[in-house]
């Protein structure tokens, strides 16, 4: 079952990256159906494509943005989708037919499947809503709703999160559970910090979903200030706004900084294991490299590959501060 449970979080921070790359690459409404079932195959033949491509052809993406896009132009952002939708499809299988096994077999104690099967629905209800994020797109405007997407990115998250959690706490490697769950300053601290952590990335998750990423290619400074005019004119700007999106999403991410580093103070002035000292240091590393990416998604204007790996950092930064957290909440066998 533990290897089961990493495998479900190794799955997902996958899924998460390549949904990044496709939206990057500008495939994800390539597709205006979902099928199931029959969406397993890609078109066969000529006249399979034309049938999709005049689909497509009906949505807000094509007649708005894409309306000189060939066959060839098609065929290539849609099979990015579709080599997407697949691999969630396989994920989803090696999800459920290895549960599906341990709950036959008795591998996992009934007082404790409530916990594998909500795992498994949850993977589930994140194919939902992927789709109802792609049909946001499919309306009246080429794009996805943020709000939508944020929501998807979050769901990940927390499934992400569970999944691995749940996996450290059977992991044999990990020793037995001492009772200081918050009751120390610094695992306090470990857990603000991945709550700064979820909101920055959720922030990414509105700037992807706005486009805010080209609202501005300079920094320190945004439109030639520190705090452009205009930016908090309602409330809603703060969550539906491009430009003060950007600009909470830039600035939060010095909040994580400076969090990260008053950590490793800590880490280094208490009375912690090893293995949580050694994933403290990660973190560090990882927020560090965030930062340079960040500012030179900016500086170069939204570059493929650097806001890709912006993307990876950041969920690689949100899983090494899931292990801080949980090695100050149980002592490391291995320290």
């Amino acid at each position: 079952m533990t290897r089961w449970l990493y495998l479900v979080a190794t799955l997902t921070f996958c899924l998460i990256v390549f949904g990044g790359f496709v939206r990057l690459s500008r495939a994800g409404l390539s597709i205006v159906e979902w099928n199931p079932v029959a969406g397993v195959l890609p078109p066969i033949g000529q006249d399979a494509w034309q049938v999709e491509f005049a689909k497509y052809q009906q949505s807000p993406e094509f007649r708005l943005v894409n309306f000189d896009m060939t066959m060839d132009g098609y065929r290539r952002i849609f099979y990015i989708e579709w080599a997407h939708r697949l691999i969630a499809r396989l994920a989803g299988l090696a999800v459920v037919l290895p549960l599906a096994v341990f709950l036959w077999r008795g591998t996992v104690p009934r007082a404790q499947s409530g916990l594998f099967i909500g795992i498994a629905l949850l993977f589930g209800v994140q194919g939902l809503l992927g789709w109802l994020m792609v049909r946001s797109g499919l309306l009246d405007t080429p794009a996805v709703s943020h709000y939508r997407l944020t929501i998807h990115l979050l769901m990940a998250l927390l499934l992400l999160a569970v999944a691995l959690w749940a996996g450290m706490n059977r992991d044999a490697t990990i020793g037995p559970e001492v009772r200081r769950a918050g009751s120390t300053a610094i695992s306090r601290l470990a857990l603000a910090l991945i709550g700064v952590v979820v909101l920055q990335i959720a922030y990414g998750g509105l700037v992807a979903g706005l486009k805010a990423g080209h609202v501005s290619s300079t920094w320190p400074l945004m439109g030639g200030a520190w705090v452009p005019a205009g930016l908090f004119g309602s409330m809603g700007a703060v969550i539906g706004h491009a430009p003060t999106v950007h600009w909470i999403h830039r600035w939060l991410a010095f909040v994580v900084l400076g969090g990260t580093a008053w950590l490793l103070v800590a880490g280094r002035a208490a009375t912690v294991s090893a293995g949580a000292r050694r994933a403290i240091r990660l973190v560090a590393s990882f927020v560090a490299v965030q930062v340079v990416l960040g500012v030179a998604v900016i500086w170069l204007h939204v570059p493929f590959v650097l806001a890709l790996l912006h993307q990876a950092m950041g969920l690689a930064t949100f899983t090494a501060l899931l292990v801080v957290n949980h090695r100050l909440l149980r002592q490391d066998a291995t320290a």
